[in-house]
């Protein structure tokens, strides 16, 4: 089985009764779920309970690490269905424990007041290296495999393709702004479904995010004696978009304070047109010397 249809597996929930869900999780490269993979599926579990409405307002809190040896299951509360929106709770529970607890605005579409801020200038994403190609020319040029070889593994087993808008900053552990770029797509196309799609925005969304609060500091998510953990994670999605399709995530880190990262983050589709924005507070505790 390919990478992407794993993926697609894990977003394809079992129903077990009203407003109840179950999926399996997989590992990607650490013995902690993933949390972008926890957040996605419990963003698939409220789509599952709302029709004719797009997801606007997706905001969920991390109580708790998960595994991925053990099932997922999901709980929707319905806690409103107006004329224009709707509102659901989601608690993700593993060994009967939550782990995640997400509130998920939906929106029905309609004409209104539009604008934007313009995309930033990025080079196209077929004229950068992926973080496959980057790694293998690394290891060619080096004889070295880098730590960051997990976070390109990850990127690999997720079934996207990643390309950074800053190549030598992949595998380094210089100190950088507080910035960073990369264009992502599932690696093949999936079926037409937009429920899928914002399941998959929401999958890749958690992707070299908090790692961002960390390059003013020169230590990189993966390095040896660091503790990284999403606190909490909102993502709004403004337009229809496609994950199939290029996607340009620039993301910023304006301040990290008491072991804590934040981040924000906007993501453009290749048109220019602004389809989504996300937030995140997040641990990134040094608990051993490097």
């Amino acid at each position: 089985m390919d990478a992407v249809a794993e993926v697609l597996g894990v977003l394809d929930l079992q129903a077990l009764g009203e407003d109840r869900f179950r999926a399996q999780p997989l590992e990607f490269g650490r013995r902690r779920l993933y949390g972008g993979q926890i957040f996605a599926q419990t963003v698939m579990a409220a789509q599952l309970t709302v029709e004719d409405r797009a997801p606007h307002a997706l905001h969920a809190t991390f109580l708790l690490p998960g595994t991925p040896d053990e099932p997922v299951h999901f709980e929707v509360e319905r806690l409103r269905d107006g004329g224009a929106f709707s509102a659901r709770r989601v608690n993700a529970l593993q060994n009967g424990r939550v782990i995640l607890s997400l509130m998920a605005s939906f929106h029905r579409a309609e004409e209104g007041f539009e604008h934007q801020f313009d995309m930033p200038p990025a080079p196209a994403p077929e004229t950068l290296a992926s973080t496959g190609t980057l790694l293998a020319d690394w290891v060619r040029r080096t004889g070295e495999v880098p730590h960051s070889m997990l976070e390109v593994s990850m990127t690999r087993r997720m079934g996207l393709d990643v390309h950074p808008l800053e190549p030598d900053s992949v595998f380094g552990d210089k100190v950088r702004p507080p910035h960073y770029a990369h264009w992502f797509r599932v690696c093949r196309r999936v079926p037409d479904d937009p429920r899928l799609h914002y399941g998959l925005l929401a999958f890749a969304s958690d992707l070299c995010f908090l790692g961002t609060s960390l390059r003013p500091h020169g230590v990189p998510w993966y390095a040896p004696g660091m503790q990284p953990s999403t606190v909490d994670h909102s993502l709004w999605i403004h337009r229809p978009l496609r994950a199939d399709e290029w996607l340009l995530y620039v993301m910023d880190s304006p301040t990290a304070q008491h072991a804590r990262g934040f981040v924000r983050g906007t993501i453009y589709d290749q048109t220019g047109r602004l389809v989504a924005s996300a937030a995140q507070d997040g641990l990134i505790r040094r608990v051993a010397a490097p």
